[in-house]
């Protein structure tokens, strides 16, 4: 990244501008180890291997990730929560929809069904693996469980009456009054009538209101727990409303849940809820999907060797060399066509630890706060720096500087000194 007020003042800016685009895809990358790209002819290293019968200075260095490149994340975890694991397919959906906050935990072991469907049911949903797919081409959907609530039968008659006689029956009229909410709204319904309190889900004509509805947008909507498969129905003074996926319930004067519908279900059905042991499986815990830091190597150079940095602009890599040892080597980003990093040889001018890098070049406007670890090495702007918004590293990506993984350039920014030589070739 170039500043361009280094080619007014010879400082870099410290002035913040509007953000016209930044695109923050916060990480780091591992750099491995790879063979040697081809290295100019001229470069010569001053200094060179320990002397001999010596062991000269050690010094640690970034990794090379190989412990990260043979890593794997577990694909079963045990939940002790309730005594069931979750494995493979169900759990990549699990943690990406969120996990306990948003189904619960598994309750069942997982079940195969005579169509050769896979299911498990969890607190507040049914996970389903369906090896031929859906009609989307999704291989794990979320059971239609709400739907699995419907009576067994939809009376359109009002109960209560026998031979012209009202009869006290509240628990048939209870029954009723549920079972009239699973009937679809007449067409003189339409959505012409929605406002900010009530809607009509043409889908499965229904609607939802006021707080229900608040809450369904608030945690997900249909792509959460389906569209409304009822109207709001009251029992015991709760009211209720079933979803595909789900049951709403808000008691008097309360907020809005979500019913644990795969327990009822479960429940219903009579399946075997029972603990299991843990095993062998480790215990669920999001750290178990983060990559190891990768182990620092140590690294054996003549310390009057020279420290000179390498980059190929060609290949996209920079090798940091001490004397004749290859310290550390990474891919980089130099600059794209119209603003190409200039091969030749230079020297590290100034040391930044870290600046908002502001300007235009090429009408391009661009504002990066915080860029970390900078080594300037021309006069024009141009230098070795950190990068957190992209990782796409072995690709031209830059406006003329030298794009390093955060780690990478954190260690070069402590090693290398004022005047390190730098020689930048094809």
């Amino acid at each position: 990244m170039i500043d361009p007020s280094r080619r007014r003042a010879g400082r870099p800016s410290g002035v913040i501008g509007r953000l016209a685009f930044l695109v923050a895809v916060i990480g780091f990358l591992v750099a491995a180890i790879v063979p040697s790209p081809v290295a100019a002819q001229s470069i010569v290293p001053v200094g060179g291997q320990p002397p001999a019968g010596t062991n000269g200075s050690q010094i640690t260095v970034p990794g090379n990730g190989a412990e990260v490149a043979n890593w794997t994340p577990p694909t079963t975890v045990y939940i002790p929560e309730t005594g069931h694991s979750v494995d493979g397919y169900f759990l990549d959906l699990w943690r990406a929809w969120g996990g306990a906050n948003a189904f619960g935990y598994p309750i069942t072991p997982e079940f195969t069904l005579p169509n050769g469907h896979v299911i498990q049911y969890y607190g507040y949903a049914r996970f389903e693996y369906w090896p031929e797919g859906d009609s989307g081409g999704n291989y794990v959907v979320l059971g239609d469980i709400g739907t699995e609530l419907r009576p067994l039968s939809i009376r359109r008659t009002m109960p209560g009456y026998s031979a012209g006689t009202l009869i006290d029956n509240s628990a048939a009229m209870t029954a009723a009054g549920v079972a009239r909410a699973w009937l679809p709204l007449g067409e003189r319904f339409s959505e012409a009538d929605n406002t900010d309190a009530w809607r009509l889900i043409p889908e499965t004509r229904h609607s939802v209101a006021e707080s229900l509805l608040w809450y369904w947008d608030a945690i997900g909507g249909a792509d959460y727990i389906g569209n409304p498969v009822t109207e709001p129905y009251t029992l015991k003074d709760i009211t209720y409303q079933v979803f595909e996926r789900g049951q709403i319930a808000q008691e008097p004067g309360g907020e809005p849940y979500l019913m644990p519908v795969g327990r009822l279900l479960a429940e219903r059905y009579g399946l075997d809820m029972t603990p299991v042991g843990q095993g062998s499986l480790p215990v669920y815990d999001e750290a178990l999907f983060i990559p190891p830091p990768p182990k620092p190597n140590v690294v054996t150079v003549d310390p009057n060797a020279e420290k000179w940095v390498e980059v190929d602009l060609t290949n996209q890599y920079m090798v940091a060399w001490q004397g004749n040892v290859r310290v550390v080597e990474t891919y980089v980003s130099t600059g794209r066509d119209q603003f190409a990093t200039p091969p030749g040889t230079f020297y590290v001018l100034s040391k930044i630890p870290s600046q908002t890098m502001e300007g235009v070049i090429g009408g391009e406007y661009y504002n990066v706060p915080n860029v970390p670890n900078v080594l300037y090495f021309t006069n024009v702007g141009h230098a070795f720096h950190g990068t957190y918004w992209h990782n796409n590293f072995g690709t031209p990506m830059s406006h003329g500087c030298v794009n390093l993984p955060m780690e990478i350039a954190e260690w070069m920014y402590g090693w290398a000194g004022i005047g390190m030589r730098i020689e930048i070739h094809f």
